[in-house]
């Protein structure tokens, strides 16, 4: 008799609503009956599941788009399971080769130390600490003897490592593999053998990394090998490429309100829902009422994102700060208003020539924008102004006055404070 067979009634009807819950969203699961099976085992038990997400600490820094699989975590905790999350201090000395065309620079241990400082700060905004357990790698990777390393290499072929679209394209193109690249995966893998992980969850750029882990479980000898979750790839406002800060098409959860609300606002419709199930813990009963909703013309696509923009900066910086961004969203660009609030921003005389300055120094040296190609693109665009009155010539130079009020697009205003 299987384990099904052993249920109740009631235990069935919580293993479907359960299986429901979490495979909302996910672009695959691997394998798919076996999930079933676990939150079976889990439920008939009286044990929670070890759901597992590595972090390679390259880069700590998270926005919406890596919020995907935290959420998919979150509905984990909410059930009654636990979250391995382990901070990759060694791995992340070598960094994960995923779909890069050279070898990666490896990072110090006080780099990898001080990012993995900020995953955790960032992490507990979406995560449950109490349903949180947190690994460092290196409390087993790096007490392995070298027999233990020909071991694990032992478990894989070059053959099988190949696979890989990105070591297949750079041995095709006479590119350098190093070895220690492909430890990568080994390493990553070994640490579901390490915590006995029940699930893996991860993007679906990390499939073979995560479906490593399942195959030295079983070469390990480990019953009952993880379950692969593949989340999707959020993509951002553009509505094309991945979210991603080099693409500048990001929302960083750790941004001002104001700005968070604005981008927000600009998240192209057609991914609006997408955004709504892969990035908040709105339940799928709201999610279908959304959806129909849009479909049958009774809410408006501008209050279902108001809505969003909402839910992120209430989820990130508190409710209030979510109602003060609202009204600064409606007085600013409904009513095309300038904000009640602006921050005063000194100049010296020994930044000014005459009282002049050019536009594009100008922009830099209030902040408004991080460099001159950057500021004189703006200009460029059309989206700076001074006063209200639009500037065209990036090579301008300006008389500034004390009270000025600058803007750069529709969300960065600064006002002039002459000393």
């Amino acid at each position: 008799m299987n384990r099904w067979d052993q249920l109740t009634e009631q235990q069935k009807n919580e293993v479907e609503r359960q299986l429901q819950i979490v495979s909302r969203g996910a672009a695959d699961i691997i394998p798919a009956a076996a999930l079933k099976e676990k939150l079976a085992d889990s439920i008939a038990e009286g044990r929670p599941l070890r759901v597992k997400l590595g972090l390679d600490p390259s880069a700590p820094d998270i926005h919406i788009g890596h919020t995907v699989v935290l959420h998919k975590l979150r509905q984990f905790q909410d059930l009654g399971h636990e979250v391995q999350l382990i901070i990759g201090d060694f791995t992340g000395r070598i960094g994960d080769p995923t779909g890069k065309s050279e070898t990666r620079k490896q990072l110090s241990e006080e780099d990898v130390a001080r990012n993995a400082q900020t995953y955790r700060e960032q992490l507990y905004k979406i995560l449950d600490p109490q349903k949180t357990k947190f690994y460092f790698n290196s409390a087993w990777l790096g007490e392995m003897k070298f027999e233990e390393v020909l071991q694990l290499a032992g478990k894989l072929t070059v053959a099988r490592m190949l696979e890989r679209d990105d070591f297949a394209k750079r041995y095709a193109g006479n590119q350098p593999i190093h070895i220690h690249e492909f430890f990568y995966p080994l390493m990553q893998g070994y640490d579901s053998v390490s915590l006995q992980s029940d699930i893996e969850l991860g993007g679906t750029d990390q499939t073979f990394n995560i479906l490593m882990g399942r195959t030295l479980q079983g070469a390990y000898e480990m019953k009952d090998g993880q379950v692969a979750i593949l989340m999707p790839l959020l993509e951002g406002l553009d509505g094309v490429q991945k979210m991603s800060k080099s693409l500048g098409n990001y929302i960083g959860i750790d941004e001002a309100p104001n700005e968070m609300f604005g981008k927000s606002m600009s998240i192209p419709d057609e991914l609006m829902l997408k955004y709504y199930e892969l990035t908040t813990s709105l339940s799928n009963e709201e999610l279908q009422q959304l959806k129909q909703g849009l479909e049958d013309g009774t809410v408006h696509p501008r209050d279902a994102k108001m809505k969003l923009a909402k839910t992120y900066i209430g989820m990130y910086h508190g409710e209030q700060a979510a109602m003060d961004a609202e009204n600064y969203f409606i007085t600013v660009f409904q009513k095309r208003a300038l904000p009640d609030e602006i921050e005063l921003i000194e100049l010296s005389e020994a930044e000014l020539e005459d009282r002049k300055i050019s536009v594009t120094k100008l922009l830099v040296t209030l902040g408004l924008q991080s460099s001159g190609s950057e500021a004189k693109r703006s200009v460029v665009q059309g989206a700076v102004k001074i006063n209200e009155h639009k500037v065209d010539d990036p090579n301008e130079r300006i008389e500034v006055q004390d009270g000025d009020i600058v803007q750069v697009g529709k969300r960065k205003f600064a006002k002039i404070s002459l000393r």
